[in-house]
């Protein structure tokens, strides 16, 4: 399908309301769980996808292109659908997300389909491979810019913060990551499980230039985007305020869909809810 391009922020929303739905469907009829983690960060891809990264469909391998990491490997759903939606390959292909010998696994790996930068799924890792990207691209002389999108669990690993370390002492500015703050994890609150504030304050603390935003705001997401893009001399991290299982009320902040998998009638109802048929 060619690549979709909402010329406006309403209608961007209006796609991200299909593409959660395709989220959704996918996981009932692949029974594949994660559904909320997908759901808190595909406002996140969007914004990416169709107003920030420098990228083109037709040439996934551009040397100059921008890279997107999802370190968070288990929302690879929103990865696909996102790909998807913006050109990179068939929506058709969506529908074998998981099946076995498929080039749609449950968790992403390494140009399984144009666009998938990297193989991620086991946390901690994806910072040190958008680094190593951001520092290729300098060393290259290109304007690359590099995007790595964490979960707030993921930052109980230390080698999130080795990379951070690494990433100021080399000024890393062509580097942001976002962390999608839902305040969750697999199995509670995020900050009972290893207390995680102030979140912010630590990445400042070790040397990054901080800002925090609505991370379902796409408005607000695009101008926080836009105005940290490679700017000065330090990486950029991005506290996005997230709400897991946005976008249907019964989902919504609840950690059992971290693990359940919707029924037919909860599919129903949450494509009510988007306003889907």
């Amino acid at each position: 399908m060619p690549a979709l391009e909402p010329d406006n922020d309403t209608s961007l929303e209006s796609l991200v309301r299909k593409m959660r739905g395709e989220i959704i469907r996918l996981s009932h009829r692949k029974s594949v769980p994660h559904l909320g983690s997908d759901l808190s960060c595909i406002d996140i891809l969007a914004a990416l996808y169709w107003r920030i990264l420098k990228i083109d469909p037709n040439s996934p391998t551009d040397p100059d292109r921008d890279r997107f990491i999802l370190s968070k490997g288990h929302a690879a759903r929103s990865l696909y659908v996102a790909l998807a939606y913006r050109g990179f390959f068939d929506v058709a292909l969506l529908d074998t997300f998981n099946d076995p010998g498929g080039s749609l696994p449950e968790h992403p790996a390494l140009q399984c389909v144009p666009g998938v930068e990297a193989a991620t799924g086991s946390l901690g890792h994806g910072l040190s491979l958008g680094l190593g990207m951001a520092l290729a691209a300098r060393i290259s002389n290109r304007t690359s810019q590099v995007y790595v999108l964490l979960s707030d669990g993921e930052c109980n690993e230390g080698s999130v913060w080795e990379a951070a370390m690494m990433a100021a002492a080399q000024q890393a500015s062509n580097l942001t990551t976002i962390v999608d703050f839902n305040k969750w994890q697999a199995t509670g609150r995020s900050e009972a499980v290893l207390a995680l504030a102030p979140l912010a304050d630590k990445w400042r603390a070790f040397g990054w230039n901080v800002t925090e935003a609505d991370g379902h705001d796409l408005a607000a997401l695009t101008d926080v985007f836009l105005t940290n893009r490679g700017s000065g001399d330090r990486p950029t991290a991005i506290i996005a305020h997230t709400v897991k299982g946005k976008g249907v009320s019964f989902m919504e902040d609840d950690n059992n869909w971290h693990y359940r998998i919707p029924n037919t009638e909860e599919v129903a109802a949450a494509f009510t809810e988007l306003g889907l048929e």
